[in-house]
């Protein structure tokens, strides 16, 4: 029996003991990558909310002054009719008939709820509505202050209800005058409900506000004549006094104000306001926060979601490499005391046959597995060091107080992580033969962005890039991840072969014709004869720690994009590779 020496079991503990600070470690690292990825989310719900609200406020703004401006048009032009003036100065019941007709006519022409005319002492003498059982006619107004201010200072305009309708609406008023002398007043009363159900149609709130902050036009019926804060009494007798909203309570909105935040019940909003051609009123657009927040916090959950996956994948490694350290020196001293215990007998030839047998097929299986295992690590190489870089300049940013840049960097790393997952998947989906996701694929920006994943190599080893053709216009048919892997496996090969060159250079060349066709070329010293013929078979490269994976896994997906891949010869000397693909 062989027992277990107390210096293994000590060996045992303090592994263990250094495996649970290294998953401490990482669950904070992991808490402050949520704290930091969820505070991001927050900022760019509101951000992205305000954007749409400010869009609404704005678009129904310049809608709501274009029909003011059409109806204050009115007054000024019927100021200027003879009729109104032989009405108001006179009173002929003919004069009064034609000028009903002549007003029902106009307003039917204009959607104008009603147009009158108001004699001196403040009663209406003629109406668009005469026939109406609610006409206006022989009514007193006088005691309106848009009838007041208009006899005064020959204009104004008021938002209140009707007093004979009991209809909401923006009373226009303008002065009457023939010879320096007071006639009386004409007024155009406009109501917007074909406005206000045009805005309820849209997903998000939207309502004006009068002088004193109450909801006089909206998209959600319930919300008018509610007020922005509660009135004072003061403000209260005034509208009173005029009449303006009749007996209403104008009680405050259901949702209560924080900053640019408004709550109602469940729902949060975002709130922008601009203002409107009418006296003291400002136009408001609610943006719901729920959709907003749900896409941000989508993005930063599968952010989180990666970073675990890449810190328990770190994890494990450490793991299985101190595991598999712990049992090559157990198998040594196993072996030992087997070839010290035993005589080499029959048995012992046995013994070491079948663990000759079962080493082989284990060497097998990691043979197989060593495959899928180089290719994936070729392939995510880059991102995961541009990600350490991004993390890196983060902390740096935080340090320096600046968390502009360092959420910026957050930002960078999430695009990234994603990108290692689009590429883990494209991988699988290529084991599958699956169908690739194609759409119009700019070529400049991905060119942008493959160089931005060997930024560091380029600027490390001097090397000169040189660009030509590639306008940001230009699209072809393709998946950008892809096509931006393609691209910086093929700088990869490049700057590899650019080693101890006095004046490296590599030159990008977008050709537009019946095919985009992109060409990536070095001044290296060009394809080795014995490599060159097998450049696209797995594991065949001419480097010395070179997998030779991904010229066939590049070319593979050039052809599902339909394009090609082949190696061309380089305008600037050494090695080239020429890619097509379609244009969109």
């Amino acid at each position: 029996m062989i027992e277990t020496s107390s210096s293994d079991d000590s060996r045992f503990t303090g592994l263990g003991r250094r495996l649970v600070w290294a998953a401490l470690l990482a669950s904070l690292l992991l808490a402050l990558i949520g704290v930091a990825a969820f505070g991001w989310a927050r900022d760019h719900a509101r951000a992205e909310s305000d954007i749409a609200a400010g869009q609404q406020a704005r678009s129904a703004a310049s809608r709501l002054a274009g029909e003011l401006q059409k109806f204050r048009l009115l007054p000024l032009v019927l100021i200027e009719y003879p009729e109104a003036h032989e009405v108001l100065a006179s009173g002929d019941a003919a004069a009064v008939r034609r000028m009903n007709s002549k007003l029902e006519l106009l307003a039917e022409r204009t959607d104008a709820a009603v147009i009158y005319l108001i004699g001196r002492e403040g009663v209406t003498i003629a109406a668009s509505n005469w026939r109406q059982p609610q006409s206006f006619v022989g009514q007193d107004y006088g005691f309106r202050p848009y009838f007041r201010d208009a006899m005064a200072k020959g204009a104004a305009e008021l938002f209140a209800l009707g007093t004979v309708s009991g209809r909401p609406g923006l009373y226009i008023a303008r002065r009457v005058e023939e010879d320096g002398r007071t006639l009386g007043v004409i007024v155009v009363k406009v109501e917007f409900d074909r406005l206000e159900a045009e805005w309820a149609r849209q997903p998000l709130t939207t309502f004006v506000t009068d002088n004193h902050g109450v909801v006089i036009i909206t998209s959600r019926p319930d919300w008018r004549f509610r007020t922005l804060a509660p009135l004072d009494e003061k403000t209260r007798a005034a509208i009173r006094a005029a009449l303006q909203f009749g007996n209403l309570p104008l009680t405050p909105l259901p949702p209560k104000r924080d900053g640019a935040t408004w709550t109602g019940g469940d729902i949060r909003y975002r709130e922008a306001a601009v203002g409107v051609p009418m006296p003291g009123a400002r136009l408001h657009a609610f943006q719901p926060l729920a959709p907003a927040e749900a896409g941000a916090n989508a993005t930063a959950r599968t952010a989180i979601l990666i970073a675990f996956i890449l810190l328990a994948a770190l994890l494990i490694w450490v793991f299985r490499a101190r595991e598999k350290q712990r049992l090559q020196q157990e198998a040594r001293r196993m072996l030992e005391i087997e070839v010290a215990a035993r005589t080499a007998d029959l048995v012992d030839a046995n013994r070491r046959f079948r663990s000759a047998r079962e080493e082989l097929a284990q060497a097998s299986r990691l043979g197989t597995i060593g495959q899928i295992t180089a290719g994936v690590a070729h392939e995510i190489n880059q991102p995961v060091a541009a990600i350490r870089s991004f993390a890196e300049n983060a902390d740096t940013f935080l340090g320096r107080g600046d968390p502009g840049k360092a959420r910026a960097n957050l930002g960078i790393i999430v695009s990234l992580t994603e990108r290692i997952g689009a590429i883990t998947a494209e991988l699988r989906s290529f084991a599958r033969r699956s169908t690739p996701a194609l759409g119009p694929v700019e070529i400049g920006p991905v060119i942008d962005g493959a160089l931005l994943l060997v930024g560091d190599r380029i600027r490390e080893n001097g090397v000169t890039i040189e660009r030509a053709g590639d306008r940001a216009a230009l699209r072809c048919v393709a998946d950008r991840v892809r096509l931006e892997q393609i691209l910086v496996n093929l700088l990869q090969n490049a700057l590899d072969a650019l080693g101890g060159r006095a004046d490296p250079r590599i030159r990008i060349d977008v050709e537009n014709g019946e095919v985009i066709a992109l060409t990536v070329a070095d001044n290296g010293p060009g394809i080795a004869a014995d490599v060159a013929d097998n450049l696209f078979t797995p594991f065949v490269t001419g480097k010395t720690d070179g997998l030779g994976l991904g010229l066939g896994i590049a070319r593979d997906i050039a052809r599902e994009f339909g394009g090609t891949l082949d190696p061309v010869a380089s305008p600037i000397g050494g090695a080239a590779f020429r890619l097509t693909v379609r244009r969109a």
